[in-house]
């Protein structure tokens, strides 16, 4: 199913519109707090190709430099 470009702006436009008539900007807005999750963190870790070159996680291929070894997995 493709969308003409008109009717996509005009679905956005609308979108947009109704996010913003939901949640007015106001001065006594609650401030925004961000907490960050533990799939965020990134551990001390030398990655694979620091080393011998070899993934930590999968040692038969060669570090493609995903991260993954580096998170919680998330």
């Amino acid at each position: 199913m493709t969308i003409p470009d008109q009717e996509l702006r005009v679905l956005v436009r609308d979108a947009i519109a109704r996010a913003s008539a939901a949640s007015p900007a106001t001065a006594e807005a609650a401030p925004v707090v961000f907490r960050s999750h533990s799939s965020h963190v990134v551990l001390p870790l030398l990655r694979g190709a620091d080393g011998d070159g070899a993934c930590l996680i999968e040692p038969a291929v060669r570090c493609n430099h995903c991260g993954y070894c580096l998170s919680y997995g998330h």
